[in-house]
């Protein structure tokens, strides 16, 4: 690589940049090597519980509060061309003005801190699924995002090195790789217990330690026996005899209706000529009762009533 006459390389583009790490990554998976670039789709680095925590964890420690954030620009741009988390290591290649490979050391959880993790949050997280999204309580999420006592390193846990010459304590490959790995984690949070080589099925182990499977039944000496039975109560218990079963009871017999009685029916009176004709000329006959007749007067009002005193007299 030429330098210029101040010693400065020279300035390449980025389309030149991403152009170069094709054509390297090109070969390495022409090894074999599995390719795994970080793809960040705006300008949020990390979305979910596990991947924001991972870059707040960062950026709370002094040591990296002024260094991180030069590695911001480079992962949104896609500098980070692979990256690839192992158990307690991570390797990545960085497009600069070459393709650098950075290493990225994490010591493992103490047996004893992650056992008070697990103690801490027992009964809390019901199953992995639960775990992986992030689903828990506000108090299981400070409990792991505690500094230096719960899950995630602290500055003195890490340690990395970049081919780069950069002479800075964390240049700003490094600083890329540390985000990428956040945003790594929004896809795949089972790569930080991985990398902290602790199982995460632990944290599920005990969930619900705390809580018995079954009632214990009563000591044998505070059960009552039969014995103790008859004496409080004053009764004899059989034993040996089986407790009979009540029989069921009798089915009461289904009452029916009876049927009405019919009403008796009056005989017509019996029709014939003469009847007919005396019914038609206003005559009584045998069927027909006697009635009142009236005595009908002509004329006018005053003269059917004079008419009527003559009579009566």
């Amino acid at each position: 690589m030429s330098y210029d006459y101040y010693g400065w390389r020279p300035y390449v583009s980025v389309a030149e940049r991403r152009r170069q790490a094709a054509r390297e990554m090109a070969k390495l998976k022409k090894k074999g090597h599995p390719v795994s670039p970080v793809v960040i789709e705006g300008r949020t680095i990390a979305s979910t519980f596990w991947g924001k925590s991972w870059c707040e964890n960062l950026e709370r420690y002094s040591d990296y509060a002024n260094r991180v954030p030069r590695g911001r620009t480079y992962v949104r741009n896609g500098s980070v061309v692979d990256l690839q988390v192992g158990a307690g290591e991570v390797t990545a290649y960085v497009s600069g003005s070459e393709l650098y490979k950075v290493k990225v050391t994490v010591a493992p959880v103490p047996k004893a801190r992650f056992t008070a993790i697990c103690t801490d949050c027992a009964g809390a997280i019901d199953s992995l699924v639960e775990l992986l999204q992030g689903r828990f309580s506000q108090g299981v999420m400070e409990r792991l995002c505690q500094q230096r006592t719960g899950l995630f390193p602290a500055p003195a846990d890490i340690k990395f090195s970049c081919s780069c010459p950069d002479w800075a304590a964390m240049c700003k490959h490094v600083a890329a790789v540390l985000y990428g790995i956040g945003a790594r984690l929004d896809t795949r949070p089972e790569l930080l217990f991985r990398l902290r080589q602790v199982d995460e099925q632990q944290l599920i182990a005990h969930a619900g330690t705390g809580v018995p499977l079954a009632k214990k039944g009563p000591a044998r000496d505070k059960v009552l026996g039969d014995a103790g039975l008859s004496e409080l109560f004053g009764i004899d218990l059989d034993t040996a005899a089986a407790p009979a079963t009540p029989a069921a009871p009798a089915k009461r017999p289904r009452l029916r209706r009876a049927a009405p009685r019919p009403r008796a029916q009056v005989p017509a009176a019996e029709s014939t000529p003469a009847g007919d004709r005396a019914r038609h000329r206003g005559q009584r006959t045998a069927a027909t009762p006697k009635a009142k007749a009236r005595p009908r007067v002509k004329g006018k009002p005053r003269a059917r009533a004079e008419a009527t005193k003559t009579r009566t007299r």
